[in-house]
């Protein structure tokens, strides 16, 4: 087992991390920004180093500074969180090549899944569904013509990155100049990579992701469903598990699936693969992320396995204890990404002084978070402050502990999205169970 791991993150995520790494026995290293001084994390860890101003790339996207101060400090493992660096091949790179852990799988795996009209390919021949498309467009030109086999609408998809961006969705040849020049431009810009592919607008549809397991060993388990289908802008603002509308015949062919895709890559670590749920209950793959992701708390809830220190040991070289027959997802779990932003003011961004905070409390409420009270939240970063999960024997009992968690929660000095989710969770079609991707765009018509 690993006696010192960095943390390549900021934010709740690294304080999640540096909390596994505690209850293992294991010493922790911060990285942070001149913004973020007074950040939790720093104070949580055992030794914390400033690396670089307030942006990101002068600081949590500065590889060498990070690889240096691993190298320097005697930290044998790296863990980047999620976002940032967790899936870029450079730094996994310069881990294996500086003799450090990367806790994630191998930097070919992160390449071939990151090219995601390659990991379509892969899995294909894996005899995994995958959306009905096209590799690579070379131009306008080419695009049209697999544009008018595919059949419209489709999806305009950046082959690099996530996050939803580089995507534009095509109603009709019309619309296809503009949309692939803006989605190639802003994958370009985000992700350095311009090259963007087709894929069939499949709708509606439910965005379910299943979460995996897998050991040196060749050792494979999947932790079962996640719906993931509340979203703005192709960004999750609420997750739950199990999935309302997943059979266990359907679970088992998802499980099944998921595992061969798994195998397919030689994956090693923590990863997630996300399928698309048609009305008829198909299923297509989209995408393997891999890293751990931001909703890896219901799946938590619903396993009692911590998926986080599972990770770390899986990246030492320990062997999975359980099967798949282990696994039994019990009850249900919800969670609420709390963002600073105003969702009256076209979400408008909140940055500023945390003047009173109150956390919710109870049996089975969890927030996990970065802030405090008279914490400065900064302009720089991603919006998510914090993320309200709650569990309960069943679904209608955990919208009932979720509205209660809300309700408790205040957050004063900043603006937040507390009362979109108590909206959301009242909403008719989200309680019903069967609300799609554009359940958030159908609210505002």
């Amino acid at each position: 087992m690993f006696s010192k791991v960095l943390i390549a993150n900021r934010g709740e995520i690294a304080v999640r991390i540096i909390r596994a790494c505690k209850e293992m026995g294991i010493q922790t290293v911060a990285v942070f920004s001149e913004a973020d001084r007074d950040a939790l994390h720093v104070s949580l860890a055992d030794e914390s180093y400033c690396i670089g101003s307030a942006m990101v790339r002068d600081s949590y996207l500065n590889m060498n500074a990070l690889i240096s101060l691993a190298a320097a400090v005697g930290a044998e493992a790296i863990h980047p969180g999620y976002g940032l660096l967790s899936e870029n091949v450079k730094f996994a790179k310069l881990c294996e090549q500086c003799n450090i852990r990367f806790i994630g799988p191998t930097s070919e795996v992160i390449q071939n899944m990151g090219d995601k009209e390659a990991a379509k390919r892969t899995m294909r021949n894996a005899g995994v569904p995958v959306i009905p498309g096209c590799d690579k467009v070379r131009d306008i030109a080419h695009g049209k013509e697999e544009a008018e086999l595919i059949g419209y609408p489709l999806l305009i998809k950046a082959r690099a990155g996530g996050g939803g961006r580089g995507i534009r969705l095509v109603k009709s040849v019309n619309e296809f100049d503009s949309a692939f020049m803006a989605a190639s431009s802003e994958a370009l810009s985000a992700f350095g990579d311009g090259i963007v592919y087709l894929e069939k607008f499949i709708s509606p549809a439910k965005h379910i992701e299943m979460q995996i397991m897998c050991d040196n060993f060749s050792n494979v388990v999947c932790l079962g469903e996640r719906e993931c289908s509340v979203q703005r802008k192709n960004q999750k603002l609420i997750e739950e598990s199990p999935s309302p509308v997943i059979s266990n015949d359907i679970r088992n062919q998802l499980i099944e699936v998921a595992t061969k895709a798994a195998k397919a890559v030689n994956y090693t670590g923590v990863g997630t693969i996300e399928f698309l749920l048609d009305k008829d209950k198909n299923f297509y793959f989209m995408e393997m992320n891999t890293r751990l992701q931001v909703e890896h708390p219901v799946t938590e809830m619903t396993t009692g396995i911590d998926i986080v220190q599972w990770q770390i040991r899986v990246a030492a070289g320990i062997k999975l204890p359980f099967k798949q027959k282990d696994i039994e997802l019990k009850g249900h779990a919800i969670e609420c990404r709390i963002n600073a932003e105003n969702p009256m003011e076209n979400y408008r961004p909140s940055c500023g002084k945390i003047t009173l905070l109150h956390v919710p409390g109870g049996p089975w409420v969890r927030f996990d978070t970065a802030v405090y009270q008279d914490y400065f939240v900064p302009p720089y970063y991603d919006s998510m402050i914090g993320k309200l999960i709650v569990h309960a024997a069943t679904r209608e009992e955990a919208i009932r502990k979720m509205r209660a968690a809300l309700c408790e929660l205040v957050i004063e000095g900043i603006e937040h999205n507390s009362e979109l989710h108590m909206d959301i969770l009242s909403d008719k079609i989200f309680k019903s169970g069967d609300y799609t991707i554009d359940f958030l765009e159908k609210r505002k018509r």
